[in-house]
């Protein structure tokens, strides 16, 4: 007997409206049709006892049609599945027989709104395309994800090499983690791994202790792994980035910040999102960066030469920003007094918007003439200053006489920067370009693995402003490694954590010339001349690892060789019998060998990504007495 999926095939088949000329049955046109109570489609649902039954329903002796019900059933990939989806139906790893309103997994803000997006990230094209494979994880099936996770290949790197974590380096050291008088470690930590996952493992130990936070995540641009159905991408996105974000919340202090990097594509929505994990009261700015120092000519409408840093406090009635900022004095202090200190002229006189009534009065110039705040063409403004304030700062007010009337401007005295506050807009004169950070990283590496890293200025400008010495400052999409290169030399602790392998070529390289007495990119005022150390770490994989060698194969062979590996020492998902899948092979070799891959990354248990630190002790993971010491010594057991 068919089922409901295969009779409705068969039925739509009878309108050739529905049906390609290769045969294919046309979804989109049902369901346009559908939308539209065509006469001709309803009346051949009709002609069916069992459809009818489905998708209509009597009030007071009239059928009407469930046109939303209909709809939603048409779209279903189990209706007219593909390949992958029909093996998947076939040995039994769906959701049942739930339409997509009715599953766990979809909510009304945005599908799998509540639910975690677990992101893989591999390297690809030898470039930052980041291949998330995204997968789905409903409540139900999560138990352990978030669980805190054991950390291996533990070693602490400063000016004289590499050295075992648990050997104590100088007099009067332990060995470990060093930490505060309140207990807190104060060690510089690289972690590679899921960032989701290792953003868990840090709340026993950081909840409420990072002052600030420095992400620039994949801005879902199409070129970064997220190239899903339309209608899930976007989705896809807000909900990976919702999981983190919520820990990141976590982990700042009440008084801290968190400052994000994104283009427009995502901005907005980023900003909604934001507002809704930090509270809408909570947002501070977005900063305008300008990233490119010259125009592309070869667009067709605009030329983008900005990114937006969209900026959080946890708690906005405790933040507060350093607004003396150590930077090279900006070119347009181009002046200097008697006695040698340098400023800029600012006119005093103020045109447009609200009018001041109280700060509309005659100025004396140097002639003895009268000078209003009004222009050539009778229009009036104001002054800046009180008449009060004219006569108290009178040594700051400079003359300048024009072709026939006398301005008066104050001086902005370099020195008094400090009492400015940040600006919305930073330019790349100020705080570099990409063109300016691709020449940083050509000097430390001569692949080019980024198209975008961040110039060492920009996070200079935004460490300082936000947090002090010996701060912590976290990046979870270290990257290139620019934020844990500048947070080392202007001295504050910092996190960096990388999925990568490039980790050891970026940013773990990179730090070790930061310690050797590398410049870089920051301010000459710093005058960084080396020293330091940090801590690299790793989550201890389990699950991931089959995850990698799976991604590795290259033919259905080595695929179907990793399944009986798979199943005798893998955790496979509760969902799976492997008796099904063995008992059609041939199905799945019939598969494309990157849906046999995603068919195999599914069968795994998520939750066994990593071993978790609860089961250190079983036998079974193999964890080391060593990682166990350094385990117990860094959760503070």
């Amino acid at each position: 007997m068919k089922n409901i999926f295969e009779q409705l095939t068969d039925l739509l088949r009878k309108d050739e409206r529905l049906v390609s000329q290769d045969g294919v049955l046309l979804k989109n046109q049902t369901q346009e049709l559908a939308r539209k109570n065509d006469l001709e489609l309803i009346k051949l649902l009709l002609s069916d006892k069992t459809i009818k039954q489905h998708f209509f329903f009597e009030v007071e002796k009239t059928l009407i049609f469930d046109k939303e019900k209909f709809v939603r059933f048409v779209s279903n990939k189990q209706f007219l599945p593909d390949s992958y989806t029909a093996f998947k139906n076939k040995i039994g790893l769906t959701a049942g027989d739930e339409y997509v309103s009715e599953n766990k997994e979809v909510v009304l803000a945005w599908p799998y709104k509540d639910c975690i997006l677990e992101g893989g990230m591999t390297k690809e094209d030898q470039k930052r395309d980041e291949i998330f494979y995204n997968e789905t994880l409903a409540p139900d099936d999560i138990n352990r994800l978030l669980d805190a996770k054991v950390f291996t290949n533990f070693k602490r790197i400063d000016k004289d090499g590499e050295h075992p974590l648990s050997s104590p380096l100088i007099k009067g050291d332990k060995g470990g983690f060093r930490r505060d008088e309140k207990g807190t470690i104060k060690d510089n930590l690289i972690i590679k791994g899921n960032n989701l996952l290792a953003l868990a493992s840090l709340k026993k130990e950081f909840a409420g202790k990072v002052k600030l936070i420095y992400i620039d995540p994949p801005y879902n641009t199409g070129n970064d792994g997220f190239k899903y159905n339309d209608s899930f991408n976007h989705s896809s996105w807000l909900v990976f980035m919702k999981n983190r974000l919520e820990i990141a919340k976590s982990l700042l202090r009440e008084d801290g910040s968190i400052w994000i990097n994104i283009d427009d594509d995502e901005s907005h929505y980023l900003k909604v999102l934001s507002d809704s994990i930090f509270g809408r009261e909570n947002f501070v700015a977005n900063v305008i960066w300008e990233k490119s120092d010259s125009p592309r000519m070869d667009v067709k409408l605009f030329s983008i030469r900005h990114d937006n840093i969209l900026v959080y406090s946890k708690n906005i009635a405790l933040l507060s920003f350093n607004l003396e900022i150590d930077q090279e004095i900006p070119k347009h202090y181009n002046k200097k007094d008697e006695h040698g200190k340098i400023y800029y002229l600012k006119p005093l006189r103020v045109m447009g918007g609200n009018i001041s009534k109280s700060l509309f009065f005659p100025m004396i110039a140097p002639d003895g003439t009268k000078v209003l705040p009004v222009e050539k063409n009778g229009q009036e403004g104001c002054w800046r200053w009180s008449k009060e304030k004219v006569k108290e700062e009178n040594n700051r007010i400079e003359w300048v006489k024009g072709r026939e009337n006398w301005t008066p401007y104050f001086r902005i005295y370099a020195d008094d920067r400090k009492a400015m506050p940040l600006e919305t807009i930073w330019s790349h004169e100020d705080v570099g370009s990409n063109r300016t950070s691709k020449n940083e990283l050509k000097k430390i590496i001569e692949e080019n693995i980024f198209d975008t890293p961040k110039p060492e200025k920009l996070l200079q400008k935004i460490i300082i402003s936000g947090s002090k010495t010996e701060d912590i400052v976290l990046d979870f999409f270290a990257g290139s490694g620019t934020t844990l290169a500048v947070a080392h030399k202007i001295g504050r602790q910092y996190i960096g954590i990388e999925q990568m392998d490039y980790i050891h070529e970026l940013p773990e390289s990179r730090l070790k010339k930061v310690i050797a007495g590398e410049q870089g990119g920051i301010s000459k005022a710093v005058n960084w001349k080396g020293g330091g150390d940090f801590v690299y770490m790793e989550l201890a994989k389990w699950n991931e690892e089959w995850i990698e060698k799976i991604k590795k194969a290259k033919t259905g062979k080595e695929l179907a060789k990793l399944w009986d590996e798979m199943k005798e020492t893998a955790f496979l998902s509760y969902k799976i019998e492997p008796k099904t899948i063995d008992a059609n092979v041939k199905t799945f070799s019939d598969l494309s060998i990157a849906d046999q891959k995603k068919f195999l990354i599914e069968c795994l248990d998520k939750n066994q990504l990593y071993v978790n630190l609860s089961e250190i002790e079983d036998k079974e993971y193999n964890v080391n007495n060593e990682d166990k010491e350094l385990n117990r010594n860094f959760y503070g057991q």
